[in-house]
């Protein structure tokens, strides 16, 4: 099931930046390997060559796999994928199509995403919904026996962001989504720090929406993202943005919804882009999931262990962790760690306080399956310096 020593070389060499730096910052942007940019070069190409529309035209083919990539990363019908233009747009479309109304309850976490969260507020002043936030267990995870207590029949769905980005947990997504099934509730998830590092099964998750994005881990380019949208949730939902690709005008006062998720597309998008993504997804395909899981877990695990042995605090909680690690250390502020690091060519990110949560700042390493042992060594011997 492990990947051999030769072919993490062969990724590694498919991944020519892993040459210049130790990246430790993949739940930022991943890098980019060779098919991935090189798709989107061709593409690009053809748009300098012929231009936007003859270039589309040709690549009809290329730009059309996007759709069943996608389907077979997260075990879902092509028809049920929505490319959008980043994550963020991706939860909105798919949040805001739900028919909120003054009273209605929704269901939320702590670990959920700040953008994520700004949308919810955001309804919470215009439309009078209701926020309920469903308490954790000592590890800061979903307490999930405290989340049917909580649910009124004014509760209309929760939301999950399934991998937080500011520390290393895994929330109970398919047990979460037992209970929203259960209940008949719609079921939202954030998978932008999961799809790419980990296996994603929307059945077995049980969810109605889940959005993502591709720089991640999945290894694509910015500027793109996906939604995918359970088949028979669509009743439930009303796209909050239409344009001619997402419908179309049947008289002069009536419209039909296109067929399944493309509803919640738009017309003009990055079409070097959503072909870069659709080959980064073949990539992580090729590979496989569960092997890629594996592996950032087991790397990650040594990182953390490793740390231990260092003046510094790791803040990440319970038995299923992700390829998310965060610490920090009293002896030097993390924007210092992270500024220090990067004089050394050594990628990681920084966690900004958060004071609703009284969440302290953090440095952020996140291993991805094209880093090393070695890199992890080389990372602490340099830390050690930078905070003795």
């Amino acid at each position: 099931m492990s990947f051999s020593d030769k072919e993490i070389a062969d990724i590694r060499a498919d991944t020519p930046a892993c040459a210049a730096q130790i990246h430790f910052n993949n739940a930022g942007a991943a890098l980019m390997p060779n098919p991935v940019f090189d798709g989107m070069q061709t593409h690009l190409e053809l748009e300098r060559d012929y231009g936007g529309y003859a270039a589309e035209s040709l690549a009809a083919e290329k730009i059309s796999g996007f759709y069943p990539a996608l389907a077979k990363l997260l075990n879902a019908k092509p028809s049920e994928i929505a490319f959008a233009a980043n994550h963020t747009r991706a939860w909105e479309m798919g949040f805001r199509a739900m028919d909120w109304r003054e009273g209605d309850r929704l269901l939320i976490h702590d670990s959920t995403y700040t953008s994520n969260y700004l949308a919810f507020l955001h309804l919470v002043k215009t439309r009078g919904i209701v926020l309920d936030r469903i308490p954790s267990i000592e590890s800061g995870v979903i307490d999930l026996e405290r989340v049917a207590p909580l649910i009124t029949n004014r509760t209309k769905a929760i939301a999950l962001t399934h991998m937080p980005t500011f520390d290393g947990s895994i929330q109970p997504a398919a047990a979460l989504g037992k209970i929203a099934n259960d209940h008949n509730l719609l079921y939202i998830v954030d998978a932008c720090q999961s799809v790419g590092q980990a296996e994603i099964d929307v059945q077995a998750i049980g969810c109605d929406l889940l959005a993502g994005t591709g720089r991640k881990w999945l290894r694509g380019p910015r500027g793109t993202g996906f939604l995918y949208v359970r088949q028979s949730a669509l009743e439930k939902l009303s796209p909050p943005l239409i344009d001619n690709i997402s419908a179309a005008q049947t008289t002069d006062t009536e419209f039909e919804w296109a067929d399944g998720a493309k509803r919640f597309e738009t017309y003009e998008r990055h079409v070097a882009g959503q072909i870069g993504l659709s080959e980064a997804a073949k990539y992580a395909i090729d590979l496989g999931l569960p092997r890629i899981e594996d592996r950032v877990q087991s790397l990650a695990k040594s990182l953390r262990e490793t740390l231990t042995d260092l003046p510094v605090s790791v803040l990440d909680k319970g038995e299923a962790l992700s390829g998310i690690v965060t610490f920090r250390s009293e002896r030097k502020s993390a924007k210092d760690i992270i500024d220090a690091l990067w004089e050394k060519r050594i990628a990681v990110s920084y966690i900004s306080p958060h004071q609703v949560t009284e969440r302290p700042d953090a440095v952020r390493a996140s291993i991805h399956y094209y880093n090393t042992q070695d890199e992890i060594d080389k990372f602490c011997n340099e830390l050690a310096q930078i905070i003795r």
